[in-house]
């Protein structure tokens, strides 16, 4: 956001962790929503929803830990958040992953463009990869096409 750069464009630690804390509020959302995710489904699709679960859980952890060495209040997690459509089928989950995945994934791409640091732009890179080959698995449980996003994190056309 314009609001989080200097007046020269540049970033510097102030927008980092402003980036940084948008990401841990995603990291909430999709610990959160993986709950709705995995109560709807069986078998290996619960095991992946669970794997999912621990990837958003950690990442939330290694954020707050972050902010905390920062002297930044992390944000705190919603008592609940607004599901995007209902859930009532398998196929509902996995497109309920997919947008838990892909919220993290603008919020990981924004870190990437709002960070001053190495350290901060490699976990963003790394947390983008990974929630990218996690959502190519549910678009593809949910039956959409394409199964990839070009560009991870970034509006699609």
């Amino acid at each position: 956001m314009a609001d989080d750069a200097t007046t020269d464009g540049a970033v510097d630690e102030r927008t980092e962790t402003s980036a940084l804390r948008d990401a841990l509020a995603a990291e909430h959302a999709a610990v959160w929503g993986y709950g709705v995710v995995g109560a709807a489904l069986s078998g290996d699709a619960r095991g992946a929803a669970s794997s999912a679960d621990q990837a958003h859980r950690d990442l939330r952890d290694t954020l707050a830990g972050l902010l905390d060495a920062r002297s930044a209040d992390p944000v705190p997690a919603k008592a609940a958040y607004a599901l995007p459509f209902p859930v009532l089928s398998a196929v509902d989950a996995a497109a309920l992953a997919v947008v838990l995945e892909d919220g993290v994934s603008t919020a990981w791409a924004a870190v990437l463009a709002r960070s001053a640091s190495r350290d901060c732009r490699q976990l963003a890179a790394d947390a983008l990869g990974a929630a990218e080959v996690r959502a190519v698995g549910w678009r593809t449980a949910a039956g959409q096409t394409p199964v990839n996003a070009a560009f991870p994190g970034l509006p699609q056309q």
